[in-house]
């Protein structure tokens, strides 16, 4: 299952080569929220893993972005203690205000349907 969020870019780490196969970045994301009239701030932070390492770099520090991310889970068992840490793996990163721009072009809902014809229209009859 995937996720989304909109927030403004606040950090960008370096790339970290974990093995020779394995490399992972992070970033962090500011998503402030209004409260009953007060701002409440979260920082939220991600990581890329593989090819999607690059994907921080479109962006500028204090831009507004969406983030698409899965959540993933690992257990691990250490000195006989069982240990729990949570990723967001962040998958996709586009500019917040695509949202606005794309909002019509992606929202086929019955709610916002468009006829193709007018009230006092001719009706076309044709079969095709």
């Amino acid at each position: 299952m995937s996720y989304e969020v909109t927030g403004k870019l606040v950090a960008k780490y370096d790339i970290v080569q974990r093995t020779e196969t394995f490399k992972t970045r992070e970033f962090v994301i500011e998503k402030s929220d209004d409260i009953g009239g007060r701002i409440i701030s979260n920082y939220v932070k991600f990581q890329c893993v593989q090819d999607k390492t690059a994907l921080p770099d479109k962006f500028n520090l204090g831009e507004e972005v969406k983030i698409s991310f899965n959540l993933k889970g690992s257990k691990w068992t250490k000195d006989g203690r069982e240990n729990y840490i949570t990723n967001l793996d962040a998958w996709r990163i586009e500019p917040a205000g695509s949202l606005i721009q794309n909002a019509g072009a992606t929202n086929n809902t019955a709610e916002n349907f468009v006829p193709d014809t007018v009230p006092g229209d001719p009706v076309d009859d044709l079969p095709f």
